[in-house]
């Protein structure tokens, strides 16, 4: 079977042919419309003149956002705080002025409970370096507990996790804010 160009050799192909073809061609704008994970990044840059930086990567996923983060330039085995703060106002080089750690909900006032904002302890290997992720279930990328334009912060030391105001993680070594 010859395919003119007028068109009439298509009047003469199967219908199946035809069907498989629309088929595959329709098939890849499957990608469009699959579920796409909401993601977000921080790039965290020395404050108050330390070394220490990196990066991390937070995905929301089913059971919270995995945060991923890929740490440098700390004490070589040592323990720091990574949380996420209330404002986004990293100033490169000096001191952040972030406010408290995030907290959305009533749980500030809860003695005992964890705030959403403190994620975990770090630990740096005898190089200074920290690899690694960790699921925070309470916290998400869009909503009432959104870390989005927040400050998510590296501290000197590691946080008393259940204290009323997790403030004992000492100064900051590092700081970036959260983008989408």
């Amino acid at each position: 079977m010859k395919l003119r160009l007028d068109g009439t050799g298509l009047r003469r192909m199967p219908a199946v042919i035809i069907l498989a073809a629309s088929a595959m061609m329709l098939g890849g704008c499957g990608i469009l419309f699959q579920d796409h994970d909401k993601r977000a990044s921080a790039v965290l840059q020395p404050s108050g003149g330390n070394a220490t930086r990196g990066s991390v990567t937070l995905i929301e996923r089913s059971d919270g956002v995995q945060v991923t983060y890929n740490l440098s330039g700390m004490p070589p085995d040592s323990d720091h705080a990574l949380q996420i703060h209330e404002r986004g106002d990293c100033i490169v080089g000096s001191l952040p002025d972030t406010g408290e750690v995030f907290a959305p909900a009533s749980e500030r006032t809860t003695s005992g409970s964890k705030m959403e904002g403190d994620l975990a302890t770090i630990h740096a290997d005898a190089n200074g370096s920290a690899t690694g992720f960790i699921v925070a279930p309470d916290v998400s990328l869009d909503g009432v507990r959104s870390v989005l334009s927040r400050a998510i912060i590296l501290h000197r030391d590691a946080a008393d996790h259940y204290s009323l105001v997790p403030r004992g993680a000492g100064p900051a070594l590092a700081c970036g804010v959260i983008h989408p």
